[in-house]
């Protein structure tokens, strides 16, 4: 199973810009693109990033 490893502040982002982005597809210009906005909305909200893993880079408090 993979270890959390986006932590408080960029998890709020991510989950602000994936708003930001999926409501793009509803109001605004309507541009399908918005939907790119689900991957940092998931990402913060699971606070899993695969990305992260692979370069190994962590976000979270240590424990």
């Amino acid at each position: 199973m993979l270890k959390n490893n986006v932590g408080g502040l960029d998890r709020i982002l991510r989950i602000v810009v994936g708003l930001v982005l999926v409501a793009l597809v509803f109001v605004g210009p309507k541009t399908p693109w918005g939907w790119i906005g689900l991957v940092p909305l998931i990402t913060g909200l699971v606070r899993i990033c695969p990305l992260y893993s692979l370069i190994g880079a962590n976000t979270c408090p240590r424990k």
